[in-house]
């Protein structure tokens, strides 16, 4: 497969995340490759929520392998990583779900230990809207999101799934005070973790009515929770469930699903830089 396009490149940004609770309960959510920039130097991580990985007693990253510079559909990786709890950090504001662990190391080992090239795009930084992008947005855009929801993927060739929808609440507010926005889609166990993109290809028409001949892409933030109402005839918001399990009768999804704005992301990012005191002039992160 020749990746070209910008949304062939988006279908290699995410990895699989497959755990096991304390209880043995087999669960699974999507993670994604980022790379964060300061200055000239870059610092890659695997990006999910917190309640993907936190709390589970053992977890595996699949990966895609590649051969030259192509991916070979098909032929992954599956890596165990021991002291799976040890292997996340948290934003640390408890409210936000955004959990990274350092991809370098994980790229090292596997290379040094199983002589294993891997295929990944990157998520970058420079991908987040700037202040001025954000303000352009309309209050009602198109979003792709891509993942594994309820675990489905292509399991012949390692792919994950895609899926579209549209902003619920304008990105440019923080929901209910917070640094979310709400997109109307169908968001099911196993996105938690999932990249949210605005991506355009030939044109979009902007706010005052005209339409921009191009293409661009913005990655705007994570999917973590969806609202679901209640028995009760409430409505509330709730972690999506990342392990397979039926859903009690008194329960019905709304197709409304909670994203954590990008910038999240990137404040993770540094508030492990910052504790680990890692030299931002050396881009090796352990």
């Amino acid at each position: 497969m020749q990746v070209k396009s910008i949304a062939e490149q988006l279908f290699f940004t995410t990895v699989r995340i497959d755990t096991v609770a304390a209880h043995g309960g087999q669960g699974s959510g999507t993670g994604f490759f980022f790379s964060h920039k300061i200055g000239e130097q870059s610092f890659p991580f695997v990006v999910t929520n917190k309640h993907v990985v936190m709390g589970m007693r053992e977890g595996a990253l699949s990966f895609l392998q590649r051969k030259d510079s192509l991916p070979t559909l098909g032929n992954g990786f599956r890596l165990g990583i021991q002291d799976w709890p040890q292997a996340w950090f948290g934003h640390p504001d408890p409210d936000i779900d955004i959990a990274i662990c350092p991809f370098a190391p994980l790229e090292e080992h596997i290379k040094q230990q199983h002589n294993v090239d891997l295929f990944y795009r990157y998520v970058s930084s420079d991908m987040i809207a700037t202040p001025q992008e954000v303000a352009e947005l309309d209050a009602v855009e198109s979003v792709t999101f891509i993942g594994y929801p309820n675990g489905i993927w292509d399991s012949k060739n390692l792919l994950p799934v895609a899926r579209r929808g549209t902003t619920a609440s304008p990105i440019e507010v923080d929901f209910e005070g917070t640094p979310r926005f709400l997109i109307d889609a169908s968001v099911f166990g196993g996105s938690s973790g999932s990249p949210v993109f605005i991506l355009n290809q030939g044109s979009w028409a902007t706010k005052d009515g005209g339409t921009v001949i191009g293409s661009r892409i913005h990655f705007v933030g994570v999917i973590a929770a969806v609202f679901f109402r209640t028995h009760l005839n409430t409505i509330v918001a709730v972690p999506i469930p990342t392990q397979v399990q039926p859903m009690a009768q008194q329960q019905e999804m709304i197709d409304l699903g909670i994203v954590f704005k990008a910038h999240t992301v990137v404040e993770t990012i540094e508030a492990f830089l910052k504790a680990r005191n890692v030299d931002t002039s050396n881009p090796t992160v352990q």
